[in-house]
């Protein structure tokens, strides 16, 4: 995409690469939970990531809670947009908003990384120079 901006297609891959990651002992189904948790309205991106970066020390019971309550979550707000659709939209509009900035935190970890990366590998260059 233009400016280097990613599509929310890409982000739902990443994103569900991540959600694959949890504990072998768990059924779940990845992408029906990437769904509720893209989705939730009451989240924001933070507290997504989160639960992203969560999932490979959550149990059975925790991905079963998630969804019961994002389930419940969706039911609500379908139900309020009967009488504020104008509002619903609204969160609907910034919860997309924010769940291409979701990919925006993952890169600029990644980035992160990379650079503490070199930097410990400029360091060791270093070192090994000065036979330490």
């Amino acid at each position: 995409m233009a400016d280097g901006q990613i599509s929310e297609v890409e982000v739902d891959k990443i994103v569900l690469s991540l959600l694959k990651l949890h504990s072998e002992s768990v059924q779940v189904e990845p992408e029906t939970f990437m769904d509720l948790l893209k989705h939730s309205l009451s989240l924001n991106t933070m507290e997504k990531k989160r639960v992203v970066d969560a999932v490979p020390t959550l149990s059975q019971f925790q991905f079963d809670e998630l969804t019961k309550v994002f389930t419940e979550e969706r039911e609500k707000f379908r139900e309020l947009a009967k009488d504020h659709p104008e509002d619903i939209k609204k969160l609907l509009v910034k919860q997309q908003t924010e769940w291409i900035h979701l990919w925006d935190l993952y890169k600029s970890e990644l980035e992160n990384k990379g650079k503490q990366a070199e930097d410990k590998a400029k360091e060791d260059e270093i070192k090994k120079s000065l036979g330490l």
